[in-house]
């Protein structure tokens, strides 16, 4: 018997009349096949993976089982539809606090038509992408058996501010989940859930050294799934804290390229959450005021249940006319910046070898919070990227500008 995942966070739901994922009791989850390039690239990708030496075996468990694909009768009652089969990440899970985390600041691939890029840009400039090179697309946060999930609407998450993705990564691991916006996030069980040599802290790293390497596919609006039991943390015990790689219709061959994209978001999520572990003490700011909780409260005041309420749409987004104002305060005039038709900065011959990340990963030092070590010739930036300050400027969504180069 089919039906649909009681524990999803982003993406199409199933419903009358709406086409969305199915899964069954056996544990098997089955996703729509979409009809035009998209569908046959992810099956390409899917089928890939566990005939692919380029992708060691402790990689591939980030990456959902595949189990083919199959007629299935469809959600909204169109018919039988060819559906991916795959791992059901859910199964096993009684009540999993779960984050969706789409990475990259370009969510769109080169090779993509006009039309797709400046939909995808739409939503980049409106999210957390361009500055801290992800966003979230979804998510819930187990708060108690009484209060049942806190859960934004996928449209609020996805407009969450820099500031509040910062709050969210941190309310994510606090026991202190409640009704209450005002509280201040714990940050309980993040020494339980991110750190630890089996932690999200430590699988991000053992994917990002990956990263660092592989050539093989390049990854836009592919998202890092999180999920943990905040049950078991309360009790003392394992929460069973695991990270997956989860939806493959814009992957494209990297031709013996690194993917600086995906790379420059995973080092930027790394960064953030090293943080969290390495001063936990700053768990403990002044988030109370209201301008930075636009899109975290329901229509109603009352934090999102997902049982009853449905999240506010009205994100407070930046006015992208004149300014964009990156996290450690550079302030970027976009018209006195070169743009190609796809708004991003256009003078590749002055950029550094990536699009958007400085390219020499394999000569940096990483120290074990994932923060880059050599400070002689390079800095961190707020969103993780990598620059070096004596000739680079690094604009709000990544990318890697000199200055002295860029024309109107």
């Amino acid at each position: 018997m089919l039906k649909a995942p009681q524990h999803q966070v982003a993406g199409h739901e199933a419903g009358i009349g709406k086409l969305g994922p199915l899964v069954d009791e056996s544990g098997r989850f089955y996703k729509p096949l979409q009809g035009d390039e998209r569908g046959a690239n992810e099956v390409a990708f899917y089928s890939s993976l566990s005939t692919n030496s380029g992708i060691p075996e402790h990689i591939q468990r980030f990456f959902p089982t595949f189990y083919g694909t199959q007629l299935v009768e469809a959600s909204d009652g169109s018919g039988l539809l060819p559906h991916l089969v795959l791992e059901d990440l859910a199964l096993g899970h009684v009540n999993p606090s779960i984050m969706d985390i789409k990475i990259g600041s370009r969510t769109w691939a080169p090779e993509a038509s006009e039309k797709y890029i400046q939909k995808c840009l739409k939503k980049d400039r409106e999210s957390s992408s361009l500055s801290l090179g992800f966003r979230l697309s979804g998510l819930q946060i187990y708060r108690s058996k009484e209060l049942g999930f806190w859960k934004p609407g996928k449209k609020a998450a996805q407009k969450l501010s820099t500031e509040e993705v910062k709050l969210v990564l941190r309310r994510f691991v606090s026991s202190n989940t409640l009704n209450d916006l005002d509280l201040r996030p714990d940050c309980a069980f993040a020494s339980t859930v991110y750190g630890g040599s089996t932690g999200i802290l430590s699988q991000l790293l053992e994917l990002k050294a990956w990263f660092e390497d592989q050539t093989i596919f390049h990854l836009y609006s592919c998202s890092i799934l999180v999920i943990f039991e905040k049950e078991l943390a309360l009790k003392g015990k394992n929460p069973g804290a695991h990270i997956k790689l989860i939806d493959f219709a814009h992957v494209y061959e990297g031709r013996g390229v690194i993917d600086h994209n995906f790379l420059g978001g995973l080092c930027s999520l790394i960064k953030f959450i090293s943080d969290i572990l390495t001063a936990p003490s700053d768990c403990r700011i002044d988030i109370s005021a209201k301008a930075d909780q636009k899109n975290l409260t329901a229509d109603n005041g009352v934090v999102a249940d997902h049982k009853s309420h449905t999240a506010s749409d009205n994100g407070g987004v930046a006015d992208q006319k004149n300014l964009t104002v990156s996290d450690n305060g550079v302030v970027a005039d976009q018209k006195n910046l070169t743009t190609s038709k796809n708004g991003v900065v256009a003078d590749q011959k002055n950029l550094t070898a990536s699009d958007n990340v400085v390219a020499d990963h394999k000569n940096l030092t990483v120290s074990d919070n994932g923060v880059v070590a050599d400070q002689k010739n390079l800095t961190v930036s707020d969103n993780g990227v990598l620059a070096d300050q004596k000739n680079l400027t690094v604009s709000d969504n990544g990318v890697v500008a000199d200055q002295k180069k860029l024309t109107d």
